[in-house]
């Protein structure tokens, strides 16, 4: 209870805090445009949603000005939306008092009005000839993020040996590969048998002990890690605890996960391209392997 007047304290900056803090994030913004695989991860969510929406546009900008980064905190750090969690609370009641009273001060701010991104299936191509190129392909994740993280295992155990991986992230679900510009229309196809081929009952099964495996190691895996790990428990299954989160992946069936591949396999891919792009297919002819 002791940190409570500190998250409502209103603070401020120094002109050469931002300036500092600017400086900073140029420089982490020419690190991540170095990275193929930051790139990558960048472009499949402009490609699923579009570049200009609130889950396509970039994390990293060299753009921005002292009058932006004042009206963001003006507009996001505030109490409206706000949601404040605690463990190892003895009493509630006196933890809520002591909230009520803590943050009474704070700016509530106005009313934010949001928009669901729509996921597009498009297609962003960054043309970096390096001699390798990156591909991913990119579906909407529908399900919970315990059978997401199944499918993203199974894809990866059952084409280990083509070097394909599956990956899942907010709101998506997908497969990734890689290869030499000369061997990417080969890659785009096995990516493609990947989510149309849906894994057999023994993938799925060591697929949900990996599964498992990690989302209770992420439980000791620092304050990031756990305040996902919450996150997904509490929304999803209403508890909080290592019972709870491995009764989630222990609950997943065959069914459940071929439901996915299904889905996927009818649906249109968002798709993504990092590196030489001298042989690689377009998004156009990939989407017609599919639906």
């Amino acid at each position: 209870m002791r940190v409570l007047p500190l998250l409502a304290t209103t603070s401020t900056f120094e002109k050469w805090d931002v300036k500092d803090a600017q400086h900073y994030a140029k420089m982490e913004t020419v690190d991540a445009n170095a990275s193929a695989q930051t790139v990558l991860s960048e472009s499949v969510y402009a490609a699923a949603y579009g570049a200009q929406s609130s889950m396509g546009k970039t994390l990293y900008s060299t753009s921005t000005t002292g009058a932006s980064i004042k009206s963001f905190r003006e507009r996001a750090y505030a109490l409206q939306g706000a949601v404040l969690s605690a463990t190892g609370i003895d009493d509630h009641e006196a933890f809520v008092k002591a909230v009520e009273e803590g943050l009474s001060e704070s700016i509530v701010g106005s009313p934010i009005s949001t928009v669901n991104p729509t996921f597009i299936g498009g297609e962003v191509r960054v043309h970096a000839p390096a001699g390798y190129t990156h591909l991913a392909l990119a579906f909407e994740a529908t399900g919970k993020s315990p059978l997401t993280n199944v499918v993203k295992q199974c894809i990866t155990l059952a084409n280990a040996e083509a070097g394909i991986s599956g990956f899942t992230t907010e709101g998506v679900v997908g497969v990734y590969g890689g290869a030499a510009p000369s061997d990417a229309a080969a890659i785009v196809d096995a990516l493609c048998a990947a989510i149309i081929s849906a894994p057999s009952a023994d993938v799925v099964e060591r697929a949900k002990t990996l599964a498992k495996a990690d989302a209770v190691f992420a439980l000791d895996g620092g304050s990031q890690s756990l305040a996902q790990a919450m996150a997904s428990s509490v929304l999803e299954s209403h508890t909080f605890s290592a019972a709870g989160v491995a009764a989630a992946y222990d609950e997943i069936t065959t069914k459940d996960v071929a439901g996915v591949f299904e889905a996927m396999a009818k649906s249109n891919p968002a798709m993504a391209v990092v590196g030489d792009l001298s042989n690689t297919p377009y998004q156009g002819s990939i989407s017609a392997k599919f639906g």
